[in-house]
């Protein structure tokens, strides 16, 4: 059954993989190109075996968002090439492998990397099969304003020097509220689809508050600007083209009902964004927009995922067979008696109080991240704590952690004392010996994890994700930060493995039911973040927090670890009959899962 699982991995992979390079006709490969200040930009190259030095093709930059890399945005990447343009989906700057910048507004004055990478094929003469006079941009949220500020760097480079701009057209979305000035716009000499989600959650910072495109004035000015031959519009056509591509004047807007961080995954708004290219690239005889296949290879890498984590638990088994780390396994405690008269209202008072409290923690404890690591938080490099929005994260498992410890042993101290026999059902008796042995197991499970994870990259150049939740290979300089960030995570995986596995363990509630309602109580609390953000968007219009909005949506990755850490964290207990080596092997596997998607503004 463990090897089916295995197999089962290895076989996803291959066909996440076969999918990328459309069955053998697109080569997949990773570049890293050296970028100006000593730093660079890796990226997948998606070259299409139909482009050649005779037959050159169009080619286009992908650009992710905040706090996303190249793989995020794999599916527009598939699909382009399918079509016969080559594709460079690049990581930016400070996330995934490329390096951190010398500037804090790279998106802005680099575009992420984007401006290194046209002026390279540009004025190469290695790409040969690229045609130099078509080349795009596109991306989405931070990666959509990087594509924006590129047709105008490049745009402002052609009017001073009275030539065309090396960039001909350019697709952006989910982005509207920066680079759509007046004095920005007038600079640009390139194609421009624009695509912005009606409900996007940051449609507040909108000159008009909503995301209502056919009247947003950001979206007028740019038309106005590249139609200066017609009468100027007060409203705009969705889906109707503007403009002429003669003198790459061509514009489009859509407005998707979609929210934002959903944008990239439509069907639809992919549609749109691949017919956007086909016209100004002039592609007629290719495949139609909507023939898709990219959410096939989501599909496998969700599979790959699931199987992945699958096999951390008989790993473990296996290695506690092993004579030295048999020594670990001890019989299961019993389970905790069901509280009963004040007992019972206790018990319940405590899992309303930790979720509350972990609800309403959590935004004010991003906010004080902000000030606590301040050089994280301006973008500027540096080691203490480089990662902008792990931090908010680190300091909102400290504060529950320690205060899930409190409840704990508080409430056992002052109503639970004279239950002489429950420190015994609670796995903490552990000698220094098995402490590290255990430690050592944890590290093992480790390496082992990330080990077949790098193993299949190289194999296949895939990794195990769904959407926005993704185990990807990361560079060595993040094994750097684990001791800068486990120890203060560990806080809260200690802490969550004492309430799962001797607080909520509870005689005649069931396994099944005991780990559900774990899990629940684990994720009550963010869960009930994203309810209030979105029930509020949906009756007003406007997300409850704004200032943190981008925080809340990071939830969308974390939730899921939130859901499915008591199910290891209970398995490991079964297992051992202590509470530690779940919390040391999954603090590790989880956190590095953090440490590795996520913005880092490592030193150069």
């Amino acid at each position: 059954m463990n090897y089916l699982k295995l197999l089962i991995l290895l076989l996803s992979s291959f066909i996440a993989s076969m999918i990328q390079s459309s069955w053998g006709d697109v080569d997949v490969q990773s570049i890293k190109l050296p970028t100006q200040n000593g730093q660079w930009v890796v990226a997948d190259l998606f070259k299409p075996y139909s482009a050649t030095s005779a037959d050159p093709a169009p080619a286009i930059i992908v650009i992710p968002g905040f706090q996303r890399s190249k793989e995020t945005l794999s599916n527009i990447s598939i699909e382009l090439s399918r079509r016969g343009i080559v594709v460079i989906a690049i990581d930016p700057y400070a996330q995934g492998g490329s390096s951190s910048s010398m500037s804090r507004r790279a998106a802005t004055k680099e575009g992420y990397g984007m401006f290194a990478i046209v002026d390279y094929i540009y004025d190469t003469s290695v790409l040969n099969y690229i045609d130099k006079d078509r080349i795009g941009a596109t991306g989405h949220s931070a990666g959509g304003l990087a594509a924006i500020r590129g047709a105008q760097y490049f745009g402002d480079q052609a009017i001073k020097t009275s030539t065309v701009s090396k960039l001909h057209s350019v697709f952006v979305s989910g982005m509207i509220r920066m680079g759509f000035k007046r004095r920005d716009i007038e600079k640009i000499r390139s194609n421009v689809g624009i695509s912005y989600a009606l409900y996007d959650e940051g449609a507040w910072q909108n000159e008009l508050g909503h995301g209502d495109m056919s009247i947003a004035p950001e979206i007028l000015r740019i038309i106005n600007h590249q139609n200066k031959k017609i009468e100027p519009i007060d409203s705009v056509l969705i889906g109707e083209y503007y403009g002429h591509l003669s003198d790459r004047s061509l514009n489009i807007v859509y407005n998707e009902k979609l929210l934002h961080p959903f944008q990239p995954y439509s069907i639809d708004a992919l549609t749109n964004q691949i017919n956007f290219f086909l016209k100004t690239f002039e592609m007629d005889d290719t495949l139609p927009a909507n023939d898709q296949v990219w959410f096939w290879k989501e599909f496998m890498t969700l599979i790959a995922l699931i199987s992945s984590f699958l096999l951390i638990i008989p790993v473990a088994q296996y290695l506690l067979k092993l004579p030295y780390f048999s020594t670990l396994v001890n019989p299961t405690p019993k389970e905790i008696p069901k509280p009963k008269g004040w007992g019972n209202y206790i018990f319940w008072s405590m899992i309303i109080f930790s979720s509350i409290m972990a609800c309403i923690s959590y935004i004010p404890l991003s906010e004080l991240s902000k000030i606590l690591f301040a050089e994280a938080s301006g973008r500027n490099q540096t080691w203490f704590f480089p990662q902008r929005m792990n931090n908010a994260v680190m300091l909102w498992a400290i504060f529950n952690g320690l205060l899930g410890l409190l409840l704990f042993f508080g409430s056992y101290l002052l109503f639970d004392k004279t239950s002489k026999g429950l420190p015994s059902a609670w796995g903490l008796s552990i000698t220094r010996g098995e402490l590290f042995k255990t430690f050592y197991l944890g590290l093992i499970i480790f390496v082992f994890y990330f080990g077949l994870i790098n193993l299949i990259y190289y194999l296949f150049h895939v990794d195990y994700r769904f959407i926005f939740i993704a185990v990807r290979t990361f560079r060595p300089e993040t094994l750097l930060l684990l001791p800068i960030y486990l120890p203060l995570f560990f806080i809260f995986f200690f802490s969550n493995s004492i309430r799962v596995n001797s607080a909520l363990r509870l005689e005649g509630f069931g396994e099944i039911k005991s780990v559900l309602f774990s899990s629940l109580a684990t994720a009550s609390g963010l869960m009930i973040i994203l309810l209030i953000q979105y029930t509020t968007f949906f009756f007003t219009g406007t997300v409850f927090w704004k200032a943190g909005w981008l925080y809340v949506n990071l939830l969308f990755g974390i939730v899921p670890i939130m859901l499915v850490l008591p199910i290891f964290q209970r398995s490991f207990f079964n297992m051992t009959g202590r509470i530690y080596l779940g919390p040391i092997t999954m603090s590790l596997i989880f956190i590095t899962i953090l440490l590795s998607n996520t913005v880092c503004y490592f030193p150069l």
